[in-house]
């Protein structure tokens, strides 16, 4: 398996289509120190590893499930493999589009049905780097008022997506908790629709490692019975122990290669 992903990543990375991943500078607010959302943001992508994402090669299991994400420059590769019995099921989303395999057969699907897989790939891929990725050019980055949360104090940021290059998912709405004093991204909520309405998770980092120069956290995933409670309020429902313990999100078996120019 590992060597016929070698092969995949070889030949789709050839044929990637280079895609510039601009820095969205269109918020310019700036906190009491003289910190845009922009610059914050930043600060914490470097804390958290920095322009070595851009070439890396990473292995991980997030519930029972392979992953393994490629990235060179503006060019990338993200898959997931499903596997039961003896059959092998690949989603890659790249640069070219999402495509899926079942072993080694192109599996043609509808479009409505391949967007719900490459949401559902890149999520798990999205989570798994952040704040790298808060950079691209779909994000819409807004400064909020600063919080306490258990006694430290974070900068707050409100991220929305622009429906072109957002991806099937963007009308889901974040909220990230950035420390003052280490930058390093501690907390995060988001919204996102569902049928019954618009649901709601919190999540609080914990296990950090740092694997070649990355760090990867792991996450306590909460939900809220309470539908008062608004996706920026969040942060203070969790210290006040409104919030439920849903589910534990956990990357296992991180492997992180880096890769020469």
């Amino acid at each position: 398996m590992k060597n016929y992903l070698l092969i995949v990543f070889a030949v789709l990375l050839l044929g990637c289509k280079n895609e510039n991943s601009n820095i969205n500078t269109s918020n310019i607010e700036a906190d009491v120190n003289g910190l845009s959302a922009d610059e914050i943001i930043n600060k914490s992508i470097e804390v958290s590893g920095g322009e070595k994402f851009k070439m890396s090669s990473l292995k991980f299991e997030f519930r029972d499930v392979y992953y393994q994400a490629l990235r060179k420059n503006h060019e990338f590769l993200l898959v997931r493999i499903l596997v039961k019995d003896n059959d092998s099921i690949f989603d890659m989303l790249s640069n070219v589009g999402f495509e899926r395999y079942d072993n080694k057969d192109f599996v043609k699907l509808e479009d409505s049905i391949a967007k719900t897989y490459e949401a559902s790939v890149n999520s798990v891929h999205y989570f798994s780097v952040l704040p790298y990725g808060l950079n691209d050019e779909a994000v819409n980055k807004t400064l909020l008022k600063p919080e306490e949360i258990k006694g430290k104090d974070y900068y707050k940021i409100k991220v929305t997506f622009s429906q072109e290059g957002g991806g099937e998912d963007y009308e889901d709405v974040f909220v990230y908790w950035i420390d003052k004093v280490s930058f390093k991204l501690e907390y995060l909520a988001y919204s996102y629709n569902e049928e019954s309405g618009v649901g709601m998770r919190f999540r609080e980092a914990y296990n950090e490692r740092y694997i070649n120069g990355l760090r990867f956290v792991d996450y306590n995933n909460y939900k809220t019975k309470d539908k008062s409670i608004i996706l920026e309020n969040l942060g203070k429902a969790f210290e006040n122990n409104q919030l439920e313990l849903l589910s534990k999100i956990e990357l296992k078996n991180l492997e992180v290669q880096l890769i020469n120019n």
